[in-house]
């Protein structure tokens, strides 16, 4: 998930003067407890002429700690991740409701979004191409915290009587912070089960249904096109409605086998059209190779030299991929498995897809083809006009090879934010049910309110309340990361069970590992 300022809203509303008025009152509401709150969560650290928010450095820093604590485990556990999402040691009867792909996939589908377009282009004009190097390295951490946060997430998770399944930092925090009693745990927990109610309905909603009616409208004639009336902002809000509710309405197992086909699809024509780009500049990858690690040691004129480009790549890598966030532990929960930490193997495949792959990508497919808007959105910022529109960067660098490539984003901008809809609806599901209770009148409900706000994503910007929503989804990574310190343990000797177990041929077995935590409660565990 990006940092939602990265790509401009849309600018419906100044059409029609009722509903502008309402977008201006409510965001004037806003802004002063946005700035105020902002300040806070994305609290500044100054090191000489760079400037980056704490946040990042409590990420990047979690993933150092758990990729020692844990033996490279995203390294030499790869081959492992491999045979667990192909489904190698899973049984039909393991409990759950989703198999070890499709729990991927739906993760994958709240991560993988506009920051893989946006946010690259934007990073790659304010440090440079050695910005990519960086960003791979974090992504790589990155791996090791949703090694260990996802593994919690199935660990502590509960599984109903109706095979329905509640689990992740709901689950696992109240275990980590109960050692200081149920009422500190319970807050904590609550805290954590607010900032990811209030980022879903407005960040990972209505962002994403903003963003996809700005994108859709743009390739159709622009204000002055098909879709240039408010009235048509309403209506493709309606249908876009419609099409998430038909989906969300079945659940994480509707939620899965829907992402499990539109993810890959999302990913193959994205990545193709980056393969185009790069195979049409074919003699220029060495070179592109040989500026991004130059770029990441040796930087000329970007600010802050080598720490200054480090900075831009680390940050970009963990606000596209979430590690340590604790909003992917909630999907992974669900899958079907006796074993917790072999979700925590799957989940290691996120920030590589994500981060390692999608993005680097992206960063490639400028670097080789848009040198000259590259260059002028360097040129941009070091002269303090602010970093360039990310999506512009891209696409124009992209058009270099595609002509048609705006038709291609404005689908694959579609397909991003449609499983990003659909994802969040569900993390926003497991934080209602956490605070309201779990009833089907309740789940209801908070469908009703959740569609409500896709539709009004169309229409409305209200661009303080989502600033306010992307600061509090960061708020998650404090509570959770630190549930999760201390729970290290526990994760550790699931860890070396399971690989004892593998090299042993125990694993081969299916659906005989009965021995494995599978539906705990929070409050009978005691570790």
């Amino acid at each position: 998930m990006e940092i939602l300022q990265a790509v401009p809203m849309s600018t419906v509303t100044e059409e029609v003067g009722w509903l502008a008025e309402i977008d201006r009152a409510i965001n004037a509401a806003f802004a002063p407890i946005t700035e105020v709150f902002s300040t806070i969560v994305f609290y500044p650290i100054t090191i000489g002429e760079i400037s980056f928010p704490f946040v990042v450095a409590w990420l990047i820093a979690a993933g150092v700690i758990f990729t020692i604590y844990f033996g490279f485990i995203q390294f030499r556990g790869l081959k492992v991740s491999w045979d667990v999402v192909r489904g190698k040691f899973s049984s039909k009867d393991d409990p759950g409701e989703v198999p070890h792909f499709q729990a991927l996939t739906s993760a994958l589908s709240g991560t993988v979004g506009l920051g893989n377009i946006a946010g690259v282009g934007a990073a790659m004009a304010l440090g440079g191409p050695g910005a990519t190097f960086w960003m791979i390295c974090a992504g790589l951490l990155g791996m090791a915290t949703k090694f260990a946060e996802c593994t919690l997430g199935v660990k502590y998770r509960e599984v109903h009587e109706d095979g329905t399944v509640s689990g992740g930092p709901f689950r696992y925090l109240l275990v980590a912070y109960g050692r200081f009693g149920s009422v500190v745990a319970k807050i904590f927990t609550g805290i954590f089960a607010i900032a990811i109610l209030l980022f879903g309905a407005a960040g990972g909603n209505m962002f994403q249904a903003n963003q996809t009616f700005a994108q859709v409208q743009n390739v159709t004639g622009g204000p002055d096109g098909f879709l240039g009336s408010a009235g048509a902002a309403l209506i493709f809000g309606i249908i876009l409605a419609v099409l998430v509710g038909l989906v969300i309405i079945g659940g994480i197992k509707s939620i899965g086998a829907t992402t499990s086909r539109l993810v890959p699809a999302m990913a193959a024509v994205y990545i193709t059209a980056c393969l185009v780009v790069i195979l049409a500049n074919l003699p220029n990858v060495p070179a592109a190779f040989g500026a991004i690690i130059d770029g990441a040691f040796s930087p000329e004129g970007m600010a802050g030299g080598v720490l200054g480009v480090m900075i831009v790549g680390f940050q970009r890598a963990a606000f596209s991929n979430e590690a340590g966030l604790g909003s992917a532990p909630i999907a992974h929960s669900a899958v079907k498995t006796r074993r917790p930490v072999s979700e925590g193997f799957v989940a290691m495949f996120e920030p590589f897809v994500d981060t390692v792959i999608i993005c680097t990508m992206t960063a490639l497919a400028i670097i080789i083809a848009g040198a000259p808007s590259l260059q002028a959105g360097i040129d941009q910022v070091q002269a303090g006009g602010g970093a360039p529109d990310g999506v512009i960067l891209t696409s124009d660098a992209f058009a270099t090879v595609i002509p048609w490539f705006p038709v291609v984003l404005a689908i694959a901008v579609v397909l991003f934010a449609f499983s990003t809809l659909i994802t969040w609806f569900y993390y926003g599901l497991k934080a209602w049910e956490f605070l309201f209770g779990r009833s089907r009148l309740s789940d209801n409900i908070f469908r009703g309110i959740y569609l409500f706000f896709t539709i009004a994503g169309c229409v409305l910007t209200f661009s303080e309340v989502i600033a306010f929503a992307d600061a509090a989804l960061f708020v998650c990574g404090f509570v959770n990361l630190l549930g999760v310190y201390m729970l290290l343990p526990v994760i550790k000797r699931e860890m070396k069970e399971y690989l004892a177990d593998r090299k042993s041929g125990k694993l081969h077995l299916l659906g005989a590992e009965a021995s494995g935590s599978t539906a705990v409660h929070p409050e009978s565990s005691q570790h």
